[in-house]
């Protein structure tokens, strides 16, 4: 069956922007050339002379943090629990027990290009996005976020740039079944450098990660820093973001991707 596939996943890697600087990943790499004596205690006698070549193994040694690269949040990273506008507050889910079908499900997209860098996102602007692109959500789908900080990828105001999106936004989604959502923004919220200004200005500590904490009232995952959401339609594609399965935790690294069924869509058009 044809199908086209469309990466939506930023790199790992060293010296890009991808996250404030004490924050960044970092990747040592051992070469073919180098890594012999890696090899020799395992085979005591081996000369670099004996190997094809005179070539060992490449291999890397990665410092990571899990919220590192594009990545699933899972309901723990929000806060300790989840669901309590559901009726009743329980412990929130690590990334290993995040449902597996959350994470396979039809994809949307929003466009929020438009909006300035620091803008907060409201429920009546997502509800105006979906009537623009005419599409009703539909419980577990996935809806991913479009802002301009998908163009600022590896510049140094990536982590600053984009749209965020607040508790009302989020809760829209949620309240209408989904629990999968993505931004390829530094964060799901506005980014922190306009939020700090705000909070000055107010001292309104509810302004403060406001999009994530929705996570309190209805558990949900999202995924960070995607990449190449401008290739996308509105809908009419599946995503696959399947995260690591690192236990205890309160992310994982995913690659995801955006999967069309160019037979389903020619049968259907």
């Amino acid at each position: 069956m044809p199908r086209r596939f469309v990466d939506l996943s930023i790199y790992l890697e060293n010296d890009v922007v991808s996250d404030p600087p004490a924050f960044r990943p970092e990747i040592q790499y051992f070469t073919h050339e180098n890594t012999v004596e890696q090899i020799e205690p395992f085979f005591p006698g081996l000369r670099k002379q004996d190997l094809p070549d005179g070539e060992g193994w490449a291999v890397e040694k990665v410092t990571l943090s899990t919220h590192n690269g594009t990545h699933l949040d899972a309901p723990f990273h929000f806060h300790s629990t989840m669901d309590k506008a559901l009726g009743k507050k329980k412990p929130a889910i690590t990334i290993d027990e995040v449902p597996l079908q959350w994470c396979f499900q039809p994809g949307v997209k929003l466009d929020f290009r438009h909006f300035e860098d620091g803008y907060v996102v409201t429920a009546a602007d997502v509800e105006a996005e979906l009537r623009r692109i005419g599409h009703a959500l539909q419980p577990l789908e996935i809806v991913v976020v479009n802002t301009r900080a998908g163009s600022r990828y590896g510049g140094n105001d990536y982590v600053s740039s984009g749209c965020g999106m607040g508790y009302e936004a989020t809760m829209y989604l949620l309240e209408r079944g989904v629990r999968l959502t993505g931004t390829d923004a530094w964060s799901w919220d506005a980014p922190f450098v306009h939020t700090a200004e705000k909070y000055a200005a107010t001292h309104d500590a509810s302004l403060i990660w406001e999009g994530h904490k929705a996570g309190r009232d209805i558990g949900y995952c999202h995924i960070e820093k995607l990449h190449n959401l401008e290739a996308l339609p509105p809908d009419g594609f599946y995503i696959s973001c399947f995260p690591h399965k690192i236990r205890g935790a309160s992310a994982g690294w995913t690659r995801a991707v955006a999967i069309f069924d160019e037979a389903l869509q020619a049968q259907t058009a």
